[in-house]
């Protein structure tokens, strides 16, 4: 189905008439799409988070899972109960009732979904942003199915403190929740459930979030914070060095098959970043480079500092500064590569 995929139509292109003729390409050739250069894989949203991308019914979940073979990353929450409980952030609440209304049944009722579902499809799984504790046990009993993925946000930030003090700029998909389930998370990253920290960079304007909760937009910029915070975390005794390495580098190459990269060594390109693992600095709003120009950790010290960043052998950050122009390439997966 189009609803499945989005898409940037050309400049004065009515959008139900490019999607009229969109329609029946994509949803009739997944497993050619997936095999494109550069596609790292398939994702599917279970509940509403942006915009109209969704797949919420499991006829359709199915489907996906069954058309191709490359993982597939899910943000899971399940709609139906998303609608269910609208009501009680429809008219007035505060931020603080996002988690309620996002709760932890939202969340769990849809992970045993997808995962029933992979199953039966034999389709290997990406699971996003977990936040809850309960899905921890459950996804560690599936691991041969999935991999899992938690983020800084969920593993510094709880309720109802964050929302007291950050209001609508911690308001994110799946919610911040409380200190229980944060605590969950940490147990998850040290019994080896979680496969790799992501940061779910979401760089919404400071004007966006002034808007009245519900109508403001989920989620929070976390690229350039990531390795600072983690590195903290490091320092509180919370994961070791070559944890970090593996949640940060090793784990998403082993995820995705990328090609050339998570490890040094000879034949593989030289990305890494240098670390000062004791330099104490404060995380501040003239230091960051997002164009949204603002972070939920400003005003917050940690220990550990990023030095310098070097992408193929050529370095991109040292010193808090970006020299010279962006030098991007288009990342390559081992599955799309031509063989022979």
């Amino acid at each position: 189905r189009a609803r499945v995929a989005r898409v940037n139509l050309p400049t004065g292109v009515p959008s139900d008439v490019a999607l009229a003729e969109l329609r029946v390409p994509i949803a009739d050739k997944p497993g050619e799409l997936e095999r494109l250069p550069g596609r790292c894989g398939v994702k599917i949203f279970m509940g509403s988070s942006t915009g109209s991308l969704l797949v919420a019914d499991d006829d359709t979940l199915l489907t996906a899972l069954s058309s191709g073979t490359r993982r597939v990353a899910v943000h899971s929450e399940d709609e139906e109960r998303l609608r269910e409980r609208f009501d009680l952030v429809r008219d007035g609440a505060n931020v603080d009732q996002h988690p309620v209304w996002r709760d932890e049944e939202t969340a769990l009722r849809s992970t045993r979904r997808i995962l029933k579902l992979a199953r039966k499809a034999g389709r290997r799984l990406h699971v996003l942003h977990i936040t809850t504790a309960d899905e921890m046990p459950i996804l560690a009993a599936n691991k041969d199915v999935t991999t899992v993925e938690v983020t800084p946000q969920h593993l510094t930030l709880a309720a109802p403190e964050c929302y007291e003090r950050l209001g609508t700029l911690a308001q994110m998909n799946p919610p911040i929740r409380d200190e229980r389930h944060r605590a969950g998370l940490w147990e998850g990253v040290r019994r080896g459930i979680v496969d790799v920290v992501g940061s779910d960079h979401a760089p919404h304007s400071r004007e966006e979030k002034a808007a009245d909760y519900p109508r403001t937009p989920s989620g929070m910029p976390g690229v350039q914070t990531l390795l600072p915070l983690l590195l903290d975390h490091l320092n509180a005794g919370r994961l070791t060095l070559p944890r970090l390495v593996d949640l940060t580098s090793a784990g998403a190459q082993r995820i995705y098959n990328i090609a050339r990269k998570g490890r040094i060594a000879v034949g593989y390109d030289a990305d890494f970043t240098v670390v000062d693992l004791k330099a104490r600095r404060e995380i501040t709003g003239d230091w960051l480079a997002s164009r949204c120009g603002w972070s939920p950790f400003e005003g917050m010290t940690v220990t550990g500092w990023p030095k310098a960043t070097i992408i193929r052998g050529r370095i991109v950050m040292r010193e808090d500064e970006l020299p010279g122009d962006p030098l991007g390439e288009p990342v390559q997966f081992m599955e799309t590569l031509p063989r022979g």
